[in-house]
Parts: C-alpha cells; sequence; structure tokens
C-alpha cells in the first residue's frame, strides 16, 4: 500500500502543479491569447506548417519528448535511493520542466515558429544564433545515433516487439489521411487504431492463448522473431535511419503526425494498465510464481537513500543529468520550437501541450521508478530464477558499471511487466507490450529528431551562406547550398549519425558484431550537454520576459541551476577522462564548456541594456498564390 500511496500522491502532485503554477504561468506571465496569431496558420505549407487540432499535437510532442530518457534516467538514478530521483521528478517537472517546455513553445509561436537558436539570435544576438546551431547540431547528432543503438538493443532483447513497431507505419498513414484530408472526426479512428495496435502486440509476441491454429502461427511469427533478433545491430541501426529519412521529408501529417498520435493511445494506454497492475499487486500481491508460496506482496525493495552505490559518481550533481527528461531535458525545446509550434492551431492549447506533456512524461518517470524499485521485486524468472525481493534488485544493481541503458531498459520492461502479469495477461505478451512501449518512445523520438536536425542543418548552412548572397545566390557546386535543401540536410543528418553509429562503442574492437554501437563513443558526453542546453534555453525565456518588462525569476533561478549542474558534472568527468587517457572526451567537452561560457558572457553583458526594449519586430509576410513567404 506504500508504493501504491506513492504513486497517487505524485498523481495529485502533477495535478495541482498543472492546475495552479502550470495555469498562473500560462495566463499571468505569458498571457496565452486564443485570438493570437498563429504560424501554422500564417506561413501554412502542408508539410512543415500544419494547423492541427490538440489532441493530435499532444499526442506528437508527448510521445517526442518521452523517448528513452524518462525511463534510463530514472531506472539507474534510483541507484542513489527512489527518494531523492522522486523528489527531482515531481518538483523539476513542475517548476523547471514544465515551465521551459511551455515558454519554449510560446516563445517559438510568438516568432513565426523559429527554432530555439534562431529566436535566440533574435532576443540576443547573431554570435549566440551561432554557437546555439553548433551545440544543436551536436546534441542532435549523438541522439540519433545512440537512439538508433537503443532501439536495436530492444529489438535484439525482446524480438516480439519488432513487428507491432513497423506496423504502426501504415496504420498511422491511414489516420493522417483520413484526419487530415476527409477531416474525419477522431474519436472512431482513433478506437479502430488503438485496437489494431494492440492485436500487432498480440500477433508479434506469438499469438499467446491461440489454440484453434494448432500453434502453427505462433510457432511460424516465434521462428521470425528469432530471426530478427538475430541481425546485427548497424543493420537495424541502418534500417531505423532510412525511416527516418522518409519520415522527414514527408508532409507531417502524412507519418510524423499521426503515428506519434496513435503511439500516444498506445502508450497512454499501456501506462494506465501499469497503473491498474499496481493497483492489483497492491491489494492482492504479485503474480503467482507457481511455487507454492503464493502472490508476492509489493513493497519497494530499492533502497530510499544510497549516497555511494558502488562505481557510481557523486549524486551532486550527476542526478540532475541523469534524469534529464523526467524532470527537464534541452532536447524539448528542440521539439517544443521544432515541430510542435509549427502545428498549434491555437495559443492557449500550448497550456496543455507544452505544460501537460511534461507533467505526463514526470508521471512516466514516477512509473518507471516504482517498476525498477518495487516491480521488479517480484521476479525475473528468465535471468534470474529463483531470486526475488531485496536479494534480486541488490543483485541487478550491484554495479553503476554494469547497469547500462541496456539492463535499465530491461529492469523496467520486467518490472511493469510484473504488473500486468499480475491481471492474468500472459508474460510474453507482458513483455512484448512493454518491449513496444520503450521502442514506440524511442521511435518517436528517433524520426522527430531526424526532422530537428534538418532543420539545424539547413539553418546553419544558410546562416553560413550570407556573406556569399544567400542560398539563391550561391554556386550550385556549394555543398552548403545543397545542405539548405530539405533533402540534402536530411541525407546529411541520417548518414552522419549512421558513420558515427557504423563504429564499435569505446574498447570494443572492429568486428561484425560490435558494428553500430558508436553512439556510446560520446554518449557519456550527452547528459550533460542536454542539459546544458536546456539552462540555455531558459537564458533565452528570460531575455524574452525582460525585454517585455516581465517578471524573470520563474526562468531565471532553473537557468543558474541547470547551467551550474552539467557544468559540474562535465568538469568532474573531464578528470576522468585525463586520468584515463580519453582525450577525445575531454576535448569535446572542454569545447561544450567554452560555448556555454562564451554564452553566458554574452547574455550578461546583453542583460542589463534590453530591460524594457523589445527586440527587432519580423518582417512582414508577402502571400503569394502558393504560399506565404517572409518579406526582406
Amino acid at each position: 500500500m506504500t508504493v501504491f500511496a506513492l504513486v497517487l500522491g505524485a498523481a495529485l502532485l502533477l495535478i495541482a502543479g498543472y492546475a495552479t503554477y502550470g495555469r498562473w504561468l500560462a495566463t499571468r506571465i505569458f498571457r496565452l491569447d486564443a485570438a493570437s496569431p498563429m504560424p501554422s496558420v500564417e506561413l501554412c505549407d502542408d508539410v512543415d506548417y500544419v494547423p492541427t487540432p490538440p489532441a493530435i499535437v499532444f499526442g506528437h510532442h508527448f510521445t517526442s519528448i518521452a523517448g528513452t530518457g524518462p525511463i534510463v534516467g530514472p531506472a539507474l538514478a534510483i541507484m542513489w535511493g527512489w527518494l531523492p530521483a522522486l523528489v527531482w521528478v515531481l518538483i523539476g517537472s513542475i517548476f523547471v520542466g514544465a515551465m521551459h517546455d511551455m515558454a519554449a513553445l510560446v516563445v517559438s509561436c510568438r516568432n513565426r515558429g523559429m527554432t530555439i537558436g534562431e529566436v535566440a539570435g533574435r532576443l540576443l544576438n547573431p554570435r549566440v544564433r551561432l554557437l546555439f546551431l553548433v551545440l544543436l547540431l551536436f546534441a542532435l547528432w549523438v541522439v540519433l545515433a545512440i537512439f538508433g543503438w537503443v532501439i536495436a538493443s530492444v529489438f535484439v532483447q525482446f524480438p516480439e516487439s519488432v513487428l507491432p513497431v513497423f506496423l504502426q507505419i501504415p496504420i498511422a498513414v491511414w489516420i493522417g489521411v483520413r484526419v487530415h484530408r476527409a477531416g474525419r472526426n477522431l474519436l472512431v479512428p482513433s478506437v479502430a487504431a488503438l485496437a489494431v495496435m494492440i492485436a500487432t502486440v498480440w500477433l508479434g509476441a506469438g499469438c499467446p492463448g491461440l489454440a484453434w491454429t494448432g500453434g502453427w502461427l505462433g510457432d511460424a511469427i516465434r521462428s521470425i522473431n528469432g530471426t530478427v533478433a538475430a541481425w546485427p545491430v548497424w543493420a537495424w541501426v541502418a534500417v531505423l535511419l532510412a525511416y527516418c529519412y522518409v519520415a522527414s521529408v514527408l508532409p507531417v501529417w502524412v507519418l510524423l503526425q499521426p503515428r506519434d498520435y496513435i503511439n500516444s493511445l498506445q502508450l497512454i494506454a499501456s501506462l494506465g494498465l501499469i497503473v491498474v497492475g499496481l493497483v492489483a499487486v497492491a491489494f492482492v500481491g504479485g503474480p503467482d510464481a507457481g511455487d507454492g508460496a503464493g502472490r508476492q506482496p509489493l513493497a519497494m525493495v530499492a533502497p530510499a537513500v544510497n549516497l555511494h552505490p558502488t562505481g557510481a559518481p557523486p549524486i551532486v550533481p550527476f542526478l540532475f543529468v541523469t534524469i534529464a527528461c523526467g524532470a527537464i531535458s534541452g532536447f524539448h525545446c528542440l521539439v517544443s520550437s521544432g515541430t510542435s509550434s509549427k502545428q498549434l492551431r491555437c495559443e492557449t492549447d500550448a497550456h496543455a501541450v507544452g505544460y501537460g506533456s511534461m507533467l505526463l512524461e514526470a508521471f512516466l518517470a514516477t512509473l518507471v521508478i516504482v517498476a525498477v524499485g518495487a516491480g521488479i521485486g517480484l521476479g525475473w524468472q528468465q535471468s534470474y530464477p529463483g531470486l526475488t525481493g531485496e536479494p534480486l534488485w541488490s543483485t541487478i544493481y550491484a554495479d553503476w558499471t554494469k547497469v547500462t541503458g541496456g539492463a535499465a531498459i530491461a529492469a523496467f520492461v520486467v518490472g511493469s511487466g510484473n504488473f500486468l502479469e499480475a491481471l492474468g495477461i500472459e508474460a510474453t505478451f507482458s513483455r512484448a507490450l512493454m518491449g513496444v512501449l520503450v521502442a514506440s518512445f524511442a521511435g518517436t523520438t528517433l524520426d522527430t529528431a531526424t526532422r530537428l536536425q534538418r532543420y539545424v542543418v539547413q539553418e546553419l548552412a544558410g546562416t553560413l551562406l550570407v556573406n556569399t548572397g544567400g542560398p539563391q545566390r550561391a554556386s550550385p557546386l556549394n555543398p552548403l547550398r545543397w545542405l539548405t535543401t530539405p533533402h540534402g540536410a536530411t541525407l546529411f543528418a541520417v548518414s552522419s549519425a549512421f558513420l558515427l553509429a557504423l563504429m564499435p562503442a569505446p574498447g570494443k574492437p572492429w568486428t561484425y558484431d560490435t558494428l553500430g554501437t558508436g553512439g556510446l563513443i560520446l554518449w557519456p558526453l550527452f547528459g550533460a550537454t542536454n542539459q546544458i542546453l536546456a539552462g540555455l534555453s531558459l537564458i533565452v525565456i528570460c531575455f524574452y520576459l525582460h525585454r517585455r518588462g516581465l517578471p524573470t525569476w520563474m526562468a531565471a533561478v532553473p537557468a543558474v541551476f541547470m547551467l551550474a549542474m552539467p557544468a559540474w558534472a562535465l568538469l568532474y568527468d573531464i578528470q576522468r577522462w585525463v586520468n584515463a587517457g580519453n582525450w577525445m572526451l575531454v576535448a569535446v567537452a572542454a569545447v561544450m564548456l567554452l560555448l556555454e561560457g562564451w554564452m553566458m558572457v554574452e547574455a550578461v553583458l546583453l542583460w542589463p541594456r534590453v530591460k524594457s526594449i523589445m527586440e527587432e519586430p519580423l518582417p512582414p509576410l508577402e502571400r503569394t498564390a502558393s504560399r506565404v513567404t517572409v518579406g526582406s
């Protein structure tokens, strides 16, 4: 009952935060206005700028920001204890992360859907814009490489998730065409899509419980699963990045929007199942292991606080770097300002889409903490037969260095699967459902990140072409001109990510089996870089408020904190990497700190000069017969 009370209390606190602090920010600080002109309408091109119903934008935004971050981060950070992890998730999401996401969305909408890097150039200066774009390019490069590896790892560990994940694509296209072209109501296709997707999970799990076929269909699917599980990681990464290329260049309503939307239905339904399973376990116990011991009681088997777990760095500052997406993440400002702001059709929807999505992600992180802190204690018979409770948890979490991203994900899949099994759901189907949840979250983040990287490459190439008269006057042989096109920028994004991923992980030889794990080379830098991005995004938000004479403390205090913690973490890591002779990580980390310091100096020097002074107005829109363009 204590575990159930924790989850219920967390849910009530998040709802209260949405209704109080979130509403105050929306109405008193940012003053959201339903009549405000929106970029999705003013610049509608039916490709990137598409006015979209709020339910679909919410689905896109939530699934894009909630990748594997709110799963891997809390599942790893619980080694310092479930209490500090849960406190940071709740306080961080309400007062820092949700404010950051909604503010980035609103500021972008009021700047014609510009990305946070472009907005930084308008509110601060062009140098900051260029520095921001370089930082975004690096962060998204690592995201594409590592998320390709994460999804490939999920496919290898839980091959029953492969078929459902790929069958989502035709379902999404059907939804996109039906809603966008025919203007149909969402209710019927949503229910139908959810039912079909659940059926695909059952199909991918080998049709458990199906007797009338004699078992041949299940055997055939399990054989296929065994085959695809044997694929090398690099092959899966190539397939996934090829899909991302297509998703990035297609109109947003064809695949990206509807896939994210139907994923959100499936993922929210899965979270609901976890909650129902949690309630069942809390009141009647866990699944019966069949050994005569009956149902096990639900209890937290992870320690409440453990300041010195084996092999782990210090809790401060690393708790605030390890748990990112569940509390605050710099990647979220890219989604808010990169894709969601181009789809929002009414400014007041930003409260639900920006602030609400972050709180739902925080609730997911809460469920992850409970799944790996209590659910895993109900047993993991496939890997740890006979072990349950605290001895099982201590075996899995014996050493920080052994709980990699893949191990943390597996712990969540099994722990949450135990909740579902308590409802009488077959074990293979339970794991398949949770595996699909993880792979779908990662997949939606991967294709959104590809589109975001496309925008960043186009902006950066266009910026570098300014001195030659702009993209239109550049020589056709100039590669930068090619990079300003959607196809050129996307091809650069996926090919560079694949080249990074193709290399073996640190310390691994160049073999057929180790190819595809190269994202792990720079992965140690990503957590701190991602959080530095959040801090810099908060600085941009501060300047937006400061120029309008509005209070800035709600953004300024988190900005200082989110710049200090990752910088501290990088300095700590640099010392370790110097001792280990890992000079590449040392060099890249030094560059990241230099970029952060440079932008902070620019901000401090500019701050006293722009109080209550509005930035230059945007150029007027020029309307032609075919589209809307920005005048010079």
